[in-house]
């Protein structure tokens, strides 16, 4: 298994290269964003590790580029920011996996292990549900041809539900990939930005392709003519 690890701190770079190779991976190491791009392009790696904030471009432009350029290698981002709007970003661009420093060194070969099993499947840059289509590149919303306008926690609400269409999700499993792993609040938040999203992709186009599933979760597929009213 063949990793690729972009991190400019020189002294965990080679900790993480040591750590990793005794655990049987072979280990790329570079301290920069714009050596990661170029090796994390033109070599087959398993999974990426890939630092947030490094020199020559960062953490997210890296990712961005990668994506944009179909390199589908699993990356999982490792970084001192730990706000859920970074985390969220991150998602947003195509990572697969989050962790803040300081991290357990087990942890993360846990980890990359369940990445590098899962695989690296082609991952359509536009997704699109029905008539609603969302670019997590350039963050736009469409229903058909007209704009959406989403707050940066429903985009993210909505593109995990676009990832999961018509598959079921409970709120625990929405709340665990789309908020901050440490936020202790209801769970009833949930309802309430289901709400929001249906005011803004259902409603105003006479749609009703957010369902709530009863005591399971909430479902979103193809598009079907609103039949009344639906609380979140």
């Amino acid at each position: 298994m063949r990793l690729l690890v972009v991190e400019d701190e020189k002294g965990l770079a080679e900790a993480l290269r040591r750590g990793l190779s005794n655990e049987g991976f072979v280990v790329d190491v570079v301290h920069d964003g714009v050596s990661g791009l170029w090796a994390a392009s033109e070599h087959p790696y398993d999974a990426v590790v890939l630092d947030l904030m490094l020199p020559g471009k960062n953490g997210y432009e890296v990712l961005r580029e990668l994506r944009a350029r179909a390199v589908w290698a699993p990356v999982l981002m490792l970084t001192a920011k730990d706000g859920e709007y970074d985390q969220a970003d991150a998602f947003d661009l195509g990572a697969d996996d989050y962790l803040t420093k300081p991290f357990s060194f087990v942890v993360l070969v846990a980890r990359l292990r369940a990445l590098v099993r899962r695989g690296a499947p082609e991952r359509p840059v536009l997704l699109e549900v029905g008539s609603l289509s969302l670019d997590p590149l350039s963050r736009r919303v469409r229903r058909g041809d007209a704009p959406v306008e989403l707050t940066a926690r429903e985009f993210g609400l909505l593109q995990y539900l676009m990832r999961h269409r018509d598959q079921v999700v409970s709120k625990a499993e929405i709340l665990d990939s789309v908020w901050d792993p440490a936020f202790e609040g209801s769970e009833n938040v949930v309802e309430v930005y289901i709400g929001y999203l249906r005011r803004k992709i259902d409603a105003p186009f006479g749609l009703s392709t957010l369902e709530t599933v009863r005591g399971m979760g909430y479902r979103l597929g193809a598009d079907r003519p609103a039949q009344g009213s639906q609380a979140p």
